[in-house]
């Protein structure tokens, strides 16, 4: 999905979170609050999308205090962003929290991060920022009560995250062809609005807008398309939305052209699913 652009830091965006005053194995679980951090994605123009992520932290005291980062109970791991698409989350974090307010949330993230690209080769991913103070947002108005869960939803934007330099020569040079700058969506998962459908035909591979006009500053949120024509855009606010289809391939010789489309006046409302019938974009 796209990014809602207040949820952004400048180059680099990545969130989540709960709230707490501290955490650690000797905290009162019988006023505990409860936090679940789970991410996913939106399926883009590649075959695999690994992020190495060691470590995700909690910030619990004012923004310039530097001894207010907390770990959270995290297993090292290699993620391929790209498994987690339409509907689909990975969990995180699960663990019990004291009751509190926390300010931001950081994800550091290791060396070896790396796409794979439709052409089968495999092209590192530098990430400056990532992996030396970790990539941060701050979180607003974030506040978990003793015997509640919260859980939160990282949305990864694998189109605006993953940026091709210009001096990338596409034949397997893996320190110059890919940056990550990590584009991430933080959602609040009490925002239970979806919209699922199809395109005809999958070959088109189109990108999904649903830009939310019912507002006096619109909200944009993407997705693609799976390999079978279907595509969810979910933890959407309610709202009356303008689908939009933008088919990424060509056309085999002697086919009609791929052509845009758009579905207009789509209600979403929380709690419930909108089904958008297929969606031709050959006439």
């Amino acid at each position: 999905m796209k990014t809602n652009v207040p949820f952004l830091t400048s180059a680099l965006a990545l969130g989540a979170l709960l709230t707490l005053a501290g955490c650690g194995k000797d905290n009162d679980k019988s006023g505990a609050a409860k936090l679940r951090i789970s991410l996913t994605d939106a399926p883009g123009d590649f075959r695999a999308v690994r992020l190495d992520v060691q470590r995700i932290e909690l910030h619990l005291k004012p923004e310039n205090d530097p001894s207010g980062w907390e770990v959270l109970p995290f297993t090292p791991q290699t993620i391929n962003v790209l498994e987690y698409v339409n509907g689909r989350s990975a969990l995180l974090v699960d663990t019990d929290f004291n009751p509190g307010t926390p300010q931001e949330i950081r994800l550091v993230l290791g060396p070896n991060n790396f796409v794979v690209g439709r052409d089968g080769n495999t092209y590192a991913l530098k990430t400056p920022s990532g992996q030396t103070s970790g990539v941060k947002l701050k979180l607003q108005n974030v506040t978990l009560t003793a015997g509640q869960t919260y859980q939160l939803l990282l949305d990864f934007d694998v189109a605006k995250s993953i940026v091709e330099r210009g001096n990338g020569n596409g034949n397997g040079n893996q320190n110059e062809r890919y940056l990550l700058k990590p584009v991430i969506r933080v959602v609040a998962q009490d925002l239970n609005g979806a919209i699922r459908g199809t395109v005809s035909p999958a070959a088109a591979a189109p990108q999904v807008l649903a830009i939310r006009s019912s507002i006096t500053v619109p909200d944009t949120f993407s997705t693609m398309a799976d390999a079978s024509g279907a595509y969810q855009l979910w933890s959407l606010p309610a709202g009356t939305y303008t689908v939009k289809y933008f088919p990424t391939t060509s056309a085999p010789s002697g086919q009609n052209a791929y052509q845009n489309a758009t579905k207009g006046g789509v209600t979403v409302t929380n709690n419930a699913v909108t089904t958008i019938d297929n969606v031709s974009l050959q006439p």
